[in-house]
């Protein structure tokens, strides 16, 4: 498999990808095995590389403000392919970092094809590759949470077992089947160019739709268990039956949105472009796992989507990861095997964004021990640095992470000023970012 590559990275996500490309990019003679399109997951449909699963967004882009956003500017000072696939195929989403999903994958896709010292295998690996400890060459397991059953199996094997929680994703409905006399466009407290497009409801309207939403059929899942539920990506019929007020405080929340008389709205669904030319929008923070026929049934009570078109349904699936903590290395090395890596959320990172890091950061510390150097480990003043604690910091209730300013270690100073803190943490992650090697 190997042949003359000095590096295997087994898997095209973004983590995959991104490691595969920062090596290859740099002299590194590397092989990138991805099972599609011979096999696909149950939750993947495109052959092509870097493919987004659920959302098309990759959270906020305001590195000031946001630690997702801080994540991605500290990535780009690192030289990520991926947020720069992101940067030149985005679409208008306030401050989010929303992408066109098709052209997203296909610029990712391109990069690697197009890629000197790369090698692209379509394979599926049913068992970790053999890699010796200290010598000269270097695996990156960057398979994700939906892992092939046989290669799932030989990891849970040799490394203890992976946890596994439930994720799911959101629908998609056309554009000109929502009817826009009964929403209104604009961005939260006036953010952005007007990108969202907002469905209002009433009072009675709510609870109307919150009554139905907690009366439908929801699909089966085999060995679904209670507790198993990332709260990051909550359904929203389950977010619901927490309490009928739940969904107004929350997904549905009309806090900093006004319609076009000035009055703000008992409750509003954001609707957020999903491609370049604006035919697709995504139901923001709808992740459901309702039947199909409920779906189309109970989101057409929202009156602006009363004739909508799905042109996908949500889905829910199941995620593994690693009990990382017992197994990885801040490096994402394995604590056993220096020249074996993991990366992507079977890592314990959560999110788009943050499973490219991994990627980047695995790839970084390989090219450190290419070129004779000590391995780079950033501080925890760095989202990269604390995401790497987390993973390698002892944790009996170990569960996935995404990138937010409490996993930072604190200021020296403290500042009340939650948004002169956050911006003081920003600054200081960037100025170590550069001092620790650009891109």
């Amino acid at each position: 498999m190997f042949n003359e590559s000095q590096v295997l990275v087994i898997g095209g996500g973004l983590a995959g990808s991104e490691a595969a490309y920062y090596l290859a990019s740099r002299g590194v003679k590397t092989t990138l095995v991805e099972m599609k399109p011979k096999k696909f997951t149950p939750a993947h449909e495109s052959e092509n590389y870097g493919e987004l699963v659920c959302s098309n967004s990759l959270k906020s882009n305001d590195a000031y403000s946001n630690a997702c956003g801080l994540l991605k500017e500290e990535m780009r000072l690192l030289g990520s392919m991926i947020i720069e696939a992101a940067d030149n195929t985005k679409v208008p989403a306030g401050a989010a970092l929303a992408v066109d999903r098709d052209k997203f994958s296909a610029y990712i896709t391109e990069k690697l094809k197009n890629c000197p010292n790369l090698t692209l295998v379509s394979e599926e690996l049913q068992t970790l590759p053999e890699i010796e400890n200290g010598g000269g060459r270097y695996a990156i397991i960057a398979t994700g949470p939906l892992t092939s059953e046989p290669l799932s199996e030989d990891i849970k094997n040799k490394f203890g077992g992976g946890l596994h929680f439930y994720d799911a994703s959101a629908p998609i409905v056309s554009a000109e089947s929502i009817d826009l006399e009964r929403a209104f466009t604009g961005d939260r407290y006036g953010k952005g160019t007007g990108d969202y497009i907002n469905c209002p409801m009433t009072k009675e309207e709510y609870y109307a739709f919150v009554d139905e939403l907690l009366r439908a059929e929801r699909a089966h899942l085999h060995e679904f268990e209670k507790g198993e539920i990332f709260e990051g990506c909550m359904p929203i019929e389950v977010m619901a039956s927490r309490g009928k007020d739940t969904l107004r405080f929350g997904t549905l929340k009309p806090v900093g949105l006004f319609d076009d008389t000035g009055k703000r709205p008992y409750a509003v669904l954001q609707l957020r472009l999903e491609n370049e030319n604006g035919t697709a929008y995504n139901l923001v923070g709808f992740q459901t796992n309702l039947k199909f026929p409920e779906q189309k049934r109970v989101f057409s009570m929202i009156p602006a989507l009363k004739h909508a078109e799905f042109l996908r349904y949500g889905v829910m699936h199941r995620n593994t990861y690693l009990h990382s903590p017992d197994v990885l290395s801040r490096d994402f090395s394995v604590t056993n095997n220096r020249n074996l890596f993991f990366a992507g959320q079977i890592t314990g990172v959560e999110g788009y964004v943050e499973s490219a890091a991994s990627g980047l950061l695995s790839a970084i510390a390989i090219f450190d021990d290419l070129q004779g150097k000590p391995r780079r480990v950033f501080s925890n003043e760095t989202v990269c640095g604390a995401l790497q604690t987390h993973i390698s910091t002892p944790n009996k209730d170990f569960q996935p992470m995404n990138a937010n300013f409490g996993i930072l270690a604190p200021l020296p100073v403290r500042i009340k000023d939650k948004k002169e803190r956050y911006k003081a943490l920003a600054q200081r992650a960037l100025q170590t970012i550069k001092t620790m090697g650009e891109k």
